[in-house]
């Protein structure tokens, strides 16, 4: 089976104290039926750079223990799909190699060429022929989800019983829930 999953608030948790409505505000912009991201500013790059940092960036551990599990099989082929952008490459790499993900996917995609990330990940999406795609943004699983209707996406978020959104599309509250569907 061939899965792919987001790193930030899939394995990887927003950093402790700070309200999602304020990291959303430096993610997208407000979108009038457009879905839109923006590279942040200078001055915003710096700030995020100190918050993604590996200390205030803990692991998400009972998703990285599903994960070592599903990496076990052989199977299975695993791939993380992650729309951060260059600025926060030394970051992420420190991420990855704290965390053992570098050994547990069979390839790792980043943004590093500042794309806008709901076409980014379709790109990698439509390249891979995935199974199963887990992300936290249900805004950018709804585009993708359009132009890759054999894959079924799951959207992890803190509802307690999963709930059908689309044909190929669920939101789950577990992400051992994907093999519930």
């Amino acid at each position: 089976m061939r899965i792919g999953f987001d790193l930030d608030k899939i394995f990887i948790n927003t950093p402790p104290f700070v309200p999602i409505t304020i990291i959303n505000k430096f993610y997208k912009k407000r979108d009038n039926g457009i879905l839109l991201y923006r590279i942040p500013t200078r001055s915003e790059q710096l700030l995020r750079k100190a918050t993604h940092v590996p200390l205030l960036r803990p692991p998400i551990q009972q998703n990285l223990t599903f994960l070592r599990e599903l990496a076990k099989d052989k199977n299975n082929h695993l791939y993380l799909i992650s729309s951060r952008f260059k600025f926060l490459e030394p970051e992420t790499e420190q991420l990855v190699k704290k965390y053992g993900l570098d050994k547990v996917f069979e390839k790792l995609y980043f943004n590093y060429e500042n794309k806008q990330p709901h076409q980014f990940k379709n790109e990698i999406l439509q390249k891979l022929h995935l199974d199963i795609f887990v992300d936290d943004d249900l805004s950018l699983v709804r585009y993708v989800a359009k132009d890759n209707p054999k894959t079924k996406f799951f959207w992890l978020d803190d509802r307690t019983t999963p709930v059908k959104l689309g044909t190929n599309i669920n939101a789950i509250a577990e992400i051992k829930q994907i093999f519930n569907q």
